[in-house]
């Protein structure tokens, strides 16, 4: 059999892990031929692949981003539909896809399974919002880097004796916020999730440094204040016609220096989370993902999703995964909220 393999939407750490992990063993122990579609959808939809032998793969699971390349490509805009695929798929000899990605590609692939194309799917979310799994790849690496990165901000922040205000990614969740937050020692974590007043803010931030603490804010870039709409947005539209979240870190920093008189410093993130390598958590979950999906393939799974359910991998329909993201639950923010102030 001859399987093609598609990155797509957000880059994370990880994706080249489980491109080697459905490789190695898709040649090892069934001796598939392997190709990879160039910049996720995009090289679907246009044809453009590589070949992938088993050389090819040899050490990249250490390798952040992907060696395939990424794009927010559909594939049903620009001409592209199941039939074009199709007619490439056969062109190029190629009996089915693995499509590595987010919400957005798993949402195409099952529009592409539903019109007969042979698809299974390995979720990939550095949010963790992705329903149907209990984990994502990408996530525990990020939630290294922003735990670090705020370590380092703190010290700073306890020598000057500031307030510092740590963004972090998530648009519609608070999973990294969250961990990142806990881990740091947080004396506020905002998320999209929970509505929370400037008043509660402020007086989180005072009750630490009444202790004598440099008090640590850790936000979410999809945060909305109580007294919002909607989250902090200032840089246009993505490639999906989504706002381009970030900055409401620098939006609160004044808020709270007027409101506490402590001087107040922000710092954004951004991209750095999802770059570098990925953590031996990551490495080992995606060489997992990525050897389950090709049970998937050899069992004609089509239009289903590898997922991590407790220490296991199953599999799961792509409807379970779609329509509904997985958000912080009340219980797991009222933990954390114990700690805050």
């Amino acid at each position: 059999m001859k399987i093609g393999i598609l990155t797509s939407g957000g880059d994370c750490p990880g994706l080249n892990a489980v491109i080697r992990g459905a490789v190695l063993k898709g040649i090892a122990s069934h001796g598939h031929e392997f190709v990879g579609f160039l910049d996720g959808w995009r090289g679907v939809v246009e044809g453009d692949i590589i070949d992938i032998p088993r050389a090819l793969v040899r050490g990249i699971a250490k390798q952040g981003g992907t060696i395939l390349g990424t794009s927010r490509t559909n594939p049903f805009d620009n001409g592209g539909s199941p039939e074009v695929i199709r007619a490439h798929m056969r062109r190029l000899g190629i009996d089915a896809i693995i499509a590595i990605g987010g919400e957005g590609t798993l949402a195409a692939a099952k529009r592409l399974t539903d019109a007969g194309l042979k698809i299974v799917g390995v979720p990939k979310t550095v949010d963790n919002d992705l329903d149907a799994t209990d984990y994502t790849f990408g996530f525990d690496t990020a939630v290294q880097i922003a735990t670090e990165a705020i370590d380092r901000l703190r010290t700073t922040g306890e020598s000057h004796h500031r307030c510092i205000i740590a963004e972090v990614m998530g648009r519609h969740v608070g999973w990294i916020a969250l961990h990142a937050g806990m881990a740091a020692g947080a004396h506020a974590i905002l998320i999209p999730e929970q509505k929370t007043s400037i008043e509660q803010i402020t007086q989180w931030v005072q009750d630490a440094n009444a202790r004598g603490r440099a008090p640590l804010v850790v936000v979410a870039e999809g945060f909305v204040p109580e007294h919002l709409d909607s989250a902090h947005s200032e840089r246009g539209l993505d490639t999906s016609g989504r706002p381009r979240l970030g900055g409401i870190a620098d939006q609160l920093a004044p808020t709270l220096e007027a409101r506490t008189g402590i001087e107040t410093r922000a710092t954004i993130l951004g991209h750095i989370q999802r770059g570098g390598v990925p953590s031996a958590f990551d490495r080992v979950l995606a060489t997992r993902l990525g050897m389950a999906a090709i049970d998937s393939v050899v069992d004609g799974a089509w239009g289903t999703m590898v997922a991590l359910k407790g220490t296991e991998i199953a599999r799961v329909r792509f409807e379970q995964a779609l329509g509904r993201l997985k958000t912080v639950p009340q219980s797991r923010y009222d933990e954390a909220a114990v700690l805050f102030g």
